[in-house]
């Protein structure tokens, strides 16, 4: 009988999907102080977060904006609801 060589199990990280990447349009630090001012913990994919929060709310103006006709976004275009 021949012995069967063992065989490797390649060891396989999880991949996680994630968005494409985007500009940073926020300072991390200073997202990071504020959250701590409220007494709370901060996790390292915080920031990132947020920061795709703000360009959806840019997009969103943006497409507001165009809607109504204009090339200009106004502060009522970042309206929540």
């Amino acid at each position: 009988m021949a012995k069967r060589a063992a065989k490797k199990k390649k060891k396989t990280t999880a991949r996680r999907r994630s968005a494409p990447k985007m500009d940073m349009l926020l300072v991390g630090s200073k997202v990071k102080q504020t959250l701590r001012n409220h007494d709370v913990n901060v996790a390292s994919d915080a920031a990132d977060s947020l920061n795709m929060v703000v360009h959806y709310y840019i997009d969103q103006a943006a497409r507001r904006a165009a809607a109504n006709g204009r090339k200009t976004v106004r502060g009522h275009d970042f309206h929540i609801g």
